[in-house]
């Protein structure tokens, strides 16, 4: 019989490469009863320890995002990073954009430094390379998904549709009745639940959904800019924009602004997210809170309980929302 791997053992135990590694290397971060039925298949397959010195590979998270142009990153890094500090270990942080080649270059490097994990932001893997980290063993939790919910993967995210009927409630509330919605990427659930979300709320209310209101945008301020730009050339214009991340509010409070339009007096404004930059905004910015620290917090924690073979309570955690009341908004005007 041949050499056994850990990654055969890894099969046999039902685990992950990087739980089997930890078993071999002897730390302590990995539940009993898994350690138990490692360390019976390396007995019975005589599996002989390589002799290592203290400290020898280097406890590591993966962070993947697409970009890390954004304070929204920022937030999520913040609560990996107090997690995975705790537990004794460094976390890589990674943007694997939309250029061909990058997401391979990163899982060659993943290979290399042998990661006890993946969390996986807003980001799509092509199915090769899915599959790979699922041959590997290595654990993967999603935060923000894209594409199908139904991922073979743990994921992580917030109450969108939720935040998106409180954000537009709130508006409908001051007297709005035509209300510009600036989408984020429909090809995130966040985004599409944010947009059924304000179509939820104006149909409750018996305002009928006027599509010209709606706009597509990416999360950036740029397209927050142009997406207000093209409201306010309709016909008849709203009365407040309902943006479906700060960075984009900001940069509709711009177009207002060098049209010489003021916020909150003359249209309203809200925003997703509450990052801190939006509390200086002029005026400080009505959103709707998505917890993004604690996201990152419970992805790290989600990803350290499947690298110690752990079960999870549920394959999906949502944690809540919250409208944030600023200075952004008014009653219509009339």
């Amino acid at each position: 019989m041949g050499k056994v791997t850990i990654t055969e053992i890894a099969r046999a135990a039902g685990v992950s490469v990087p739980t089997v590694s930890r078993v071999v290397n002897g730390r302590s971060d990995v539940a009993p009863q898994t350690r138990a039925r490692v360390e019976d298949l390396l007995r019975e397959h005589g599996y002989r320890r390589r002799p290592t010195a203290p400290g020898d590979r280097a406890a590591l998270l993966d962070l993947v995002f697409n970009d890390l142009d954004s304070p929204w990153a920022v937030e999520i890094i913040r609560g990996v990073e107090e997690v995975a500090h705790a537990a004794g270990m460094g976390t890589v942080v990674s943007a694997i954009h939309d250029r061909a080649g990058s997401a391979r270059q990163w899982m060659k490097n993943l290979r290399a430094r042998a990661s006890d994990g993946v969390i996986l932001v807003t980001s799509v893997l092509e199915p090769g390379l899915h599959e790979e980290l699922h041959r590997l063993g290595v654990p993967l939790v999603v935060v923000d998904p894209a594409g199908s919910p139904t991922l073979d993967a743990p994921t992580v995210g917030a109450t969108n549709w939720a935040g998106g009927m409180a954000a537009t409630e709130h508006l409908l509330a001051l007297g709005h009745r035509r209300i510009g919605f600036i989408a984020g990427p429909p090809r995130l659930l966040c985004s599409r639940a944010r947009l059924d979300g304000y179509r939820a709320a104006l149909e409750g209310a018996g305002i009928a959904v006027d599509d010209a209101l709606i706009v597509q945008g990416d999360f950036y301020h740029a397209s927050g800019f142009a997406g207000a730009e093209q409201l306010l050339a309709l016909q008849e214009p709203p009365s407040a924009l309902f943006a479906s991340s700060d960075q984009m509010a900001l940069g509709a409070i711009e177009a207002l602004r060098r049209r010489g339009l003021r916020v909150p007096e003359e249209l309203s404004v809200v925003g997703f997210d509450d990052l801190p930059e939006v509390r200086w905004s002029a005026p400080p910015l009505t959103t709707v809170r998505q917890p993004l620290t604690e996201m990152g917090k419970v992805a790290a924690r989600t990803v350290l309980r499947l690298a110690k073979g752990e079960e999870l309570d549920s394959p999906r955690v949502e944690l809540a929302t919250e409208l944030v009341l600023r200075a952004s908004t008014a009653p219509y005007a009339g």
